[in-house]
């Protein structure tokens, strides 16, 4: 059986991503605030493909790259900047590899890679030191090692700046006309949904839906599941009224985090997870994967819940 392209399987319905790389390596016993993006070539590229693997088997349609903060400004704060090209196709392979080997459970072809970008982790002048130039450049960067490594597509994500997430849409696209899905992280703001720099849905919208992107969505946040259903039938309305051609993607967070024994803990059962997706699907969200706190057990829920 040959696998379609990308653009082409996002347009057939319901298209399940993975879950949290972040939490799931802490979880292996990697040691948190040391570049999670360094383990792809450097440390242990095993884990990182583990972990690919569990969620493919779990039923996950797509695997991100483990490639969240491995632009210039965000690696160097590793002494890695040099590497990042190196690292971003790394990153890709082990992807890739793991998609190769690992078919899909229900359609038994070779699963697909987004390559996943994240902030930059700076602000755009006057509130940061970066200018648009430069940051271009660094997602190019990125873009450009992640398409190397074998990349179906990309995902820009936990954006919270519409200036950054468009300087970030018009690099990759400088690069490559892979399909490319793009999300904010948005908190509840009174009545309203809102990113930690004052965007609300509707400005994300307006604003994106002419750089002709595959989706526009959410992820991460501090919202709660029932939040989170919330958010996603404003974004299917939203979308509805600018464009008939854009998906909506999610990725909701598993709850928020405790502190046991200095690890985070997230308390949101696969089940309920599940149950809160199953609404979203309902609202319109065809897209549909977990951020911080979810596993391959959630998943694995959520794909039995939905197929």
């Amino acid at each position: 059986m040959n696998r379609i392209s990308l653009n082409d399987r996002l347009k057939q319905g319901l298209f399940l991503l993975d879950g949290a790389m972040g939490t799931e390596l802490i979880a292996r016993g990697t040691e948190p605030g040391r570049g999670s993006d360094y383990l792809n070539n450097v440390q242990s590229p095993e884990i990182v493909l583990k972990i690919h693997r569990a969620y493919l088997q779990a039923g996950s349609d797509a695997v991100l790259t483990n490639t969240f903060g491995a632009n210039k400004y965000a690696l160097a704060r590793y002494g890695l900047d040099q590497q990042t090209h190196k690292i971003n196709k790394a990153g890709a392979a082990i992807a890739r590899l793991a998609a190769g080997e690992q078919k899909h459970v229900l359609s038994k072809v070779e699963g697909y890679v987004l390559g996943d970008i994240g902030p930059s982790g700076d602000f755009l002048q006057p509130l940061g030191n970066l200018q648009p130039e430069q940051l271009n450049a660094a997602f190019a960067e990125q873009a450009e090692g992640l398409l190397a490594g074998g990349v179906d597509g990309f995902i820009i994500e936990t954006m919270t700046a519409l200036d950054e997430a468009k300087i970030a849409i018009q690099a990759v696209k400088s690069v490559s006309q892979l399909p490319l899905l793009v999300s904010l992280a948005f908190d509840r703001a009174g009545r309203d949904y809102r990113t930690m720099m004052g965007v609300d849905v509707d400005s994300t919208v307006a604003e994106l839906v002419p750089f002709d992107v595959a989706a526009i969505g959410f992820n991460c946040g501090k919202a709660s599941l029932d939040e989170y259903v919330e958010l996603a039938k404003r974004f299917v309305s939203a979308v509805k009224r600018f464009s008939a051609e854009v998906a909506v993607c999610a990725e909701p967070n598993a709850g928020q985090p405790e502190l046991v024994d200095g690890r985070p803990v997230y308390n949101v059962s696969p089940e309920d997870f599940a149950a809160a997706a199953e609404k979203i699907h309902s609202a319109g969200v065809n897209i549909i994967g977990g951020c911080c706190g979810t596993n391959p057990a959630h998943i694995e829920a959520l794909a039995k819940k939905l197929r």
